[in-house]
Order: C-alpha cells, then structure tokens, then sequence
C-alpha cells in the first residue's frame, strides 16, 4: 500500500517551518509535527515515529541542532537532514559526525528540498540501515525494516513490505508489484535484493522475487500470488519449499 513519507520539522523559526510545511505537503508528504526546540523531539517523535527529519542547526534553547540529532540517534535510526544558514568549520565537523543524509542551505527552493528528501530515502534504503552490530542499534535499524522508498511520478512514496507481491527483473530495472499498483526502480534485482529482509522475501528464479507471506499456491515449477503465475527455477525450488515449512 502506497504511503507519504512522513517528516518531522525542528525549526525554531517558524515562519520558515510553515514554509517548509506547506512545501512538503505540496509535494505530497506528511508532516507529522513541528517544534522550535530540541529537547521536546524526543516526546514528539514517540507519538509518531517520522520517516525522516528536518533539523535546523543552529537552534536557539539549551540544545543545538546537533546536539539534538546525537540525542535522536540514542534510539532512533532515523535518516536527518540539515537546515543551515551560515554553519563554520567547527560546526560542520560537528555535524558531520552525526552522518546526516543531506544538507539544506537556506534559503532553498522547493526542487532542494525535494532532492534532500529523496537522499534521505537513499540512506534508509543503504547499508547503513544493515550493518548496525549492538544490540541496541539492531533495534534501532527495525524502524526502517518494514518499508521501501520508491520514485512515483514527482514525488517519492513509502510502500510497507508487507504489501509487496513480488519484485521482476527488467535488465537494470526492476518492477514492484502491489495489488493496486507497478512502481519501476532504477536498481537490478540483486541489489534490492540485498537490501530487503531475507526472512520474508526469497529468490525464486533470475527474474522473480517474492514476498514469501504473499504466495497463495506452489506447484511443481511455478507458484501463483494475486492470480499471477510466476516462474520457479529448479535450482532455488528446494529451498522455497524449506522456507515455506517453516513458516
């Protein structure tokens, strides 16, 4: 199912986070909240965990921008992007160590927003959302396990995994499959692949990968989703139907 991005706006003034609001909702995401400083994000952001979030550097009260991202990334692993005005090298090293997922100098246009945004949706989608050893950190990256970021029309979308069909390999593309729609992604089959978890995804042939809670019928060399027939290579059949015991 087909889903905004939602974000969440920490900016301290707020004719410029209206601003950013109104942007963002003309874009087609969801603003989930704005607030002027960082010590009520946390609260904020327990209501309703956004996808992604616009930080302003230079925040007024007792915590910086960055100061606020660290205490974010204490338990969250939400993509960040920067708002800045005029940042120096210190502030920038600063920044720098919390590996945001884009900056945004001020004042911008709608079009730097909208490429800040897809950037963050990229480091959600990368490796760093898989390569997080504590157990603590292993939690964190759970937020990001359920949903991909996909390129519809002008804006970007959040789709839930668990309402994927079946992935198909188009050369260097590779086609989403929902019940109600066809998203077209500029990655082979193999890289999402690799990004996507293997407990409910599986390879059932070079061309085809399916969500293994989706599949309504196995056969000796196909299997049907969604009154669709798909293919089962011979050498990926036995461990299909290890997988699907399983279950």
């Amino acid at each position: 199912m087909e889903q905004p991005i939602k974000i969440f706006i920490v900016e301290d003034e707020m004719i410029i986070a209206a601003n950013i609001s109104l942007q963002l909702t003309n874009l087609g995401y969801e603003v989930t909240g704005i607030v002027p400083r960082g010590e009520v994000v946390l609260a904020h952001i327990e209501e309703s965990i956004p996808d992604i979030i616009l930080l302003d550097i230079n925040l007024k009260g007792e915590m910086d921008g960055i100061e606020t991202a660290e205490l974010i990334q204490e338990k969250y692993n939400i993509p960040i992007i920067y708002l800045t005005a005029n940042t120096d090298d210190t502030h920038f090293k600063r920044a720098k160590e919390t590996k945001p997922s884009a900056y945004i100098s001020k004042p911008f246009k709608k079009l730097d927003l909208q490429h800040a945004i897809e950037l963050a949706a990229d480091y959600a989608m990368g490796d760093n959302a898989n390569t997080l050893t504590s157990s603590r950190k292993e939690f964190k990256a759970m937020a990001l396990s359920d949903r991909i970021f996909v390129r519809n029309h002008d804006k970007m979308v959040k789709l839930i995994l668990a309402d994927i069909l079946y992935f198909e390999a188009d050369r260097n593309y590779c086609k989403i499959f929902t019940k109600k729609n066809e998203y077209l992604l500029v990655t082979t089959l193999k890289g999402i692949g690799q990004k996507l978890p293997s407990s409910h995804f599986i390879r059932i042939h070079r061309s085809y990968l399916v969500n293994l809670s989706q599949i309504d019928e196995v056969a000796s060399n196909y299997l049907v989703i969604s009154n669709k027939t798909l293919p089962i290579s011979k050498s990926l059949k036995s461990k299909l139907l290890s997988r699907l015991q399983t279950l």
